[in-house]
């Protein structure tokens, strides 16, 4: 099934050891805010925030669901669809844990002016909230873990469409499943075609003996489909984290040690995994997207992969891809591509092929006129006109031979 990903454990997820460490009642503002700032400025969001902050731009966080009601989200949440099939309400605790302290780090905009709580790395942007996984603690997620795989592949699928279908500008995905699917396939096909940039976590299972011995860690979908930006976590210093996974799945690196975010009842709790390195990065996608909303999903994924900060030896390895995003940098680069991009007009093939016009063989026969071509055609004629004379004598000839010199007759032997 699908699940959110987050620390060690089973490949495709378990739970994260994750500690409530402020609520919103009893913490100052300086308290959440200072613990989140290495966060914001690892990935250099302060800068990026002169150019964009995310406005404009819908964001659909395909999780467990999303509480609109907690501080740091309110009035920047729309509560889409449930493909889950389950009847948990939102009102259960459990109903959207996850989810919701994904969408802070993506569009959290703080409370009290802004001045306290989670700043997302796109203040500015909204969220859409596809619910398409339930989180452990759920009602019912017993009842989906026991749904056959497809079942879950196809709630992702459909609410991959329905992302597209409500103009989502990016998918954000911290959440994985071992074995590939032709719906969900298809579904982010069609997406990347509309120009969503769709974002995915790379997985936890970087800590398994498996991984280990193999230095190669299972991949996981959808950060291992085609046009997905696969995102792997660091920790504070910028180190890969122990459990994150080291595949060719992963591209980019993202903070994913003890990040703080906001959850259910407007508290705040401090999250570890490849799924705040996802948010992370989706919240930079979107500021791209809002300063250049013409830009492809290939060129946004282009501009976050080149302009990575701590760049491995070699530029790129399984563990970090090519680097931890630096949001400033890639803005700087979109606005290059955006001008870059090609203006519609062919050219010759001969002006740029070999050394150009003068390395270009001349043609062996030159063209011919009309008054050659009617020779030509008459010289034709006359030589189809002496093959038939000499074919009918020949024909003649052979007749005449036939009747006064006729061959022996085949019969058995004596």
């Amino acid at each position: 099934m699908l699940t959110p990903v987050r620390v060690a454990g089973a490949v495709a997820a378990s739970l994260v050891a994750v500690s409530a460490i402020l609520t919103a009642g009893r913490a100052s503002a300086d308290a959440v805010r200072n613990q989140q700032m290495w966060v914001l400025d690892a990935v250099h969001a302060p800068a990026a925030w002169q150019v964009s902050r995310g406005k404009g731009v819908l964001v659909a966080v395909l999780d467990s669901g999303v509480d609109p009601s907690v501080s740091d989200l309110a009035g920047s949440v729309i509560t889409g669809a449930d493909f889950t099939g389950l009847h948990t309400p939102r009102s259960n605790p459990f109903w959207g844990v996850h989810g919701t302290w994904m969408a802070s780090l993506i569009a959290g905009h703080g409370h009290a002016g802004g001045g306290s709580g989670i700043l997302g790395i796109a203040p500015q942007a909204r969220v859409l909230s596809v619910r398409v996984l339930a989180d452990k603690g759920d009602p019912g997620f017993a009842e989906l873990a026991r749904e056959r795989g497809n079942q879950a592949q196809r709630a992702l699928a459909d609410g991959i469409r329905y992302a597209v279908a409500r103009h989502a500008s990016v998918i954000s995905m911290s959440l994985g499943n071992g074995a590939p699917s032709e719906l969900v396939r298809a579904a982010l096909a069609l997406a990347i075609r509309r120009g969503v940039v769709v974002v995915a976590s790379s997985g936890n299972s970087g800590g398994t003996a498996t991984a280990r011995r193999d230095h190669h860690a299972p991949y996981l979908f959808p950060a291992d489909y085609p046009g997905v930006l696969g995102v792997a976590a660091v920790n504070r210093s910028g180190a890969p984290a122990g459990f994150s996974s080291a595949n060719l799945s992963v591209q980019v690196a993202a903070p994913g040690v003890n990040v703080l975010a906001q959850g259910r009842g407007s508290r705040y709790w401090l999250v570890s995994g490849t799924s705040p390195a996802c948010a992370l990065t989706a919240g930079v996608a979107a500021l791209i997207k809002a300063a250049y909303p013409g830009l492809s999903a290939g060129l946004v994924i282009q501009a976050i992969t080149s302009t990575t900060s701590d760049r491995p030896p070699g530029g790129y390895d399984e563990q970090v891809g090519f680097g931890t995003v630096d949001a400033a940098a890639a803005l700087v680069a979109a606005g290059r591509l955006s001008h870059d991009r090609p203006a519609g007009r062919g050219a010759a093939v001969s002006a740029h092929f070999g050394g150009g016009p003068a390395a270009v063989l001349p043609a062996p026969v030159g063209p011919r006129g009309t008054s050659a071509l009617t020779l030509y055609v008459l010289l034709a004629l006359a030589s189809l006109a002496l093959i038939v004379v000499s074919g009918v004598g020949l024909a003649r000839s052979g007749a005449r031979r036939t009747r006064h010199a006729p061959y022996p007759a085949v019969g058995p032997g004596p």
